[in-house]
């Protein structure tokens, strides 16, 4: 599985923002032909590729078309017509030049550069299952009022949500939707705050609410689970407790079902749409959305995909959804001049190129107003493998490091948290931090349940702790070499952003 890279933000960077907005602009008659007519459909001998294909919102322009995507040999799989986004499906070769020359298309490109057939994730490393008798261990160091696994998980203590929850666990009224490979909802310590009715499976961009399909298809999909008992495990007596105990949590795959798990840009459309359209208040996002780990807006088919998901994150902005994301796991200075892109495409051949992060754009997380996480250990130090960069990070939170180890039962400076088939394990990456800054976000969301997403950005950062920048040279994973330099002050730096966030001053 392949990690996520992020880039400037709404609230941080006007210039970033000023060229999306200028470079998509979402301007009406992008193109000027006309549109094509059934004599002029071709031949469907290609790979049978999928596509977004943007346009306007009035109803003639997309009636028009869909007539047109039909008459260039492609099928409407799904039309968002309120954001102008309709998902097609084309084997013909010659579709995404046809069809951008239609009039009303702003923008259209495939989504994936392999066939349709039969990894985004932001956790660095494999999962460490907690084994039966290393459980009854931790057990053992359980305080009074704790959950049974709760010694280990330092991560709680270091926000403060262990005494958070004692004030204000957050309301039921307030639900966090996990964008992800899957969530066992049967877990018992999922269950008991799981949504079913704000749960779905996103992928090909088309909603399946069928009762159960949010759920991961095997034990190796075990990301989402992982994220969701983060945010939101229940204080019951059993396992973990989550960041936010009191909220609910809801599941929306978008995930491939096979093993590379990837997350293509029509799925992730489709659960922004369904979130936001199911009174979603906060949605995390640990991933990135493949096949381009950047989406350069020169290529036709990486600035559809920037445009249409866009479009759908913003609309969910627009009915009042926070959303979240994870800032990678390369430890890259996402402020730099240059970056190396040596993954991109991830479903075929990867093709090493040169990106410069300014104009390239990673997907979801440096798109306006989405908050955008970097990772630290017990230490409260940048985690070794987070990304970072000042203007770019908004915040920071507990996403585990192996290298700094907790004083806990286990000694593991990972994240501990749910597995499915009701187990547990330890993870680490920016997948990690981003629920707690989710968590957080859910227990601001349930004090001020007037709070819009720009609000409760302003909130989470007002509330931050900032450690600023290290005094001496950043040597992560301690082998001698200085791995990142942190640029600016106690205020706002490139390792934490605005800071670490804190649970417990966000409910007093």
């Amino acid at each position: 599985m392949a990690h996520l890279r992020s880039r400037r933000r709404l609230a941080l960077a006007v210039p970033v923002v000023l060229s999306l907005t200028a470079s998509l602009g979402f301007l009406p008659g992008a193109a000027s032909a006309a549109p094509l007519t059934a004599s002029a459909a071709t031949r469907a001998d290609g790979p049978n590729l999928a596509y977004v294909v943007n346009t306007r919102t009035d109803h003639r322009t997309i009636a028009s078309v869909k007539e047109a995507i039909a008459a260039a040999g492609g099928s409407v799989v799904i039309a968002y017509e309120q954001i102008g986004v309709i998902v097609v499906h084309s084997a013909d070769p010659d579709f995404g030049p046809r069809i951008r020359a239609v009039r009303g298309v702003q923008s259209a490109g495939a989504t994936r550069t392999a066939p349709l057939a039969a990894a985004g994730t932001t956790d660095e490393g494999a999962a460490q299952v907690l084994s039966a008798a290393e459980a009854a261990k931790v057990s053992r160091s359980a305080a009074a009022g704790q959950e049974p696994l709760e010694a280990d998980q330092w991560d709680l203590r270091a926000i403060g949500a262990d005494k958070a929850a004692k004030t204000d666990p957050g309301s039921r009224k307030v639900t966090v939707a996990v964008i992800d490979v899957g969530v066992d909802d049967t877990h018992p310590d999922i269950a008991p705050n799981f949504s079913a009715s704000q749960s779905a499976n996103c992928v090909g961009g088309k909603p399946d609410t069928t009762y159960g399909a949010w759920r991961p298809v095997d034990a190796d999909h075990y990301h989402g689970t992982h994220v969701a008992g983060e945010i939101a495990a229940a204080r019951n007596g059993v396992g973990v407790a989550g960041v936010a105990p009191g909220v609910k949590v809801s599941g929306i795959t978008v995930a491939e079902p096979d093993s590379t798990q990837l997350f293509y840009p029509e799925s992730v459309v489709c659960a922004f749409v369904f979130a936001a359209d199911h009174g979603v208040e906060i949605t995390n996002n640990s991933y990135y959305v493949d096949p381009w780990l950047y989406n350069c807006l020169d290529d036709p088919d990486q600035r559809a995909i920037v445009d249409a998901v866009n479009r759908a994150q913003l609309y969910a902005q627009r009915k009042g959804t926070l959303n979240v994301a994870a800032a990678g796991n390369s430890n890259d200075d996402l402020d730099a001049d240059a970056l190396a892109d040596a993954s991109s495409p991830d479903d075929s051949t990867p093709v090493p190129r040169t990106v410069d992060p300014h104009t390239c754009f990673d997907v979801p997380t440096q798109l306006p107003g989405v908050v955008t996480v970097s990772s630290t250990g017990v230490t409260g130090a940048k985690s070794y493998f987070s990304s970072y960069g000042k203007g770019v990070i908004d915040v920071a939170a507990p996403g585990g490091d192996r290298f700094q180890i907790p004083d806990t039962p286990s000694k593991d400076g990972r994240i501990l948290s749910t597995l499915p088939n009701n187990q547990y394990g330890f993870l680490q990456g920016t997948s990690m931090a981003t629920p707690h800054v989710a968590g957080v976000a859910a227990l601001l969301k349930s004090k001020y349940p007037w709070a819009g997403p720009a609000t409760l950005q302003r909130l989470l950062k007002a509330e931050a702790d900032n450690p600023g920048c290290p005094t001496g040279p950043y040597d992560g994973n301690g082998d001698g070499v200085v791995d990142a330099t942190c640029v600016g002050n106690k205020h706002l730096n490139g390792f934490y952003g605005a800071g670490i966030v804190n649970a417990l001053r966000a409910v007093r």
